[in-house]
């Protein structure tokens, strides 16, 4: 399911898209979300890092106002969201791609197109394709274009390389980066890879139930910064992109 174009009315937040102040949730006597606090600013990527349980999703969830929580949720006015998330089941859905965005554009043949080339799958021959039959990487693409129909001004991405080969995870990521820039739209991103959080996200917010860590993505470098995280240190890195 797609929470898309989704409007959340708030006060301007001086440069900020995004301010969570003091967030709890608790389903079933159950603690998912101790006191969380971040803000996001407009027109950068926001990494978030964590075990399996961690509340990752929930803390998605709950940003889109599907989950009851205390705490403030503070959105910059008039906000449109497009939203991927982790899991999505098509092998059912007997759409060719054509007609699964035509869904999200009220049929607009050239909004099709547009979104498709917006995700470099205008030349790749899928319009036609039913969604079951694409590769992982083609069906990633579609479900981004899918989330960037609407012109959303932040897109919520859940490991947006779930179910993708080795070799096609970076260019998925690389895609990502560019439409940030080209469209000028804020990126919060669910990831376990320490790689992609160091070279295509600006900050970091680690998890695990509460806040491990909250700053600069670079400083995921630092062994004490790992240690904060993760307990131990995962990986020895001295400069960018060198290991």
């Amino acid at each position: 399911m797609f929470y898309f174009g989704c409007k959340l009315m708030a006060d301007d937040n001086n440069g900020y898209v995004l301010r969570v102040l003091d967030l709890c949730v608790k389903l079933q006597k159950q603690v998912l979300l101790d006191h969380i606090s971040f803000s996001v600013k407009r027109g950068t990527t926001l990494a978030i890092l964590g075990p399996n349980g961690a509340g990752k999703s929930v803390l998605f969830r709950t940003l889109l106002g599907l989950v009851p929580h205390s705490g403030l949720v503070k959105w910059e006015g008039n906000i449109k969201i497009g939203y991927v998330p982790q899991y999505v089941t098509v092998l059912d859905m007997p759409l060719t791609v054509r007609e699964f965005l035509s869904m999200a554009v009220d049929g607009d043949n050239d909004s099709v197109l547009n979104v498709l080339s917006m995700v470099r799958l205008d030349k790749a021959g899928v319009l036609d394709k039913r969604l079951g039959v694409l590769s992982g990487g083609q069906l990633r693409r579609v479900l981004i274009a899918w989330a960037l129909s609407g012109k959303p001004d932040v897109l919520l991405l859940d490991e947006p390389t779930t179910g993708v080969d080795m070799d096609s995870e970076e260019p998925i990521y690389l895609l990502l980066n560019d439409i940030k820039k080209s469209q000028k739209i804020t990126i919060l991103l669910i990831t376990h890879n320490i790689h992609i959080v160091q070279e295509y996200s600006d900050d970091l917010l680690a998890l695990d139930r509460v806040v491990t860590f909250y700053g600069p993505s670079a400083d995921i470098v630092k062994p004490e910064v790992q240690r904060q995280i993760h307990g131990e240190p995962v990986c020895v890195e001295t400069v960018k992109g060198v290991i």
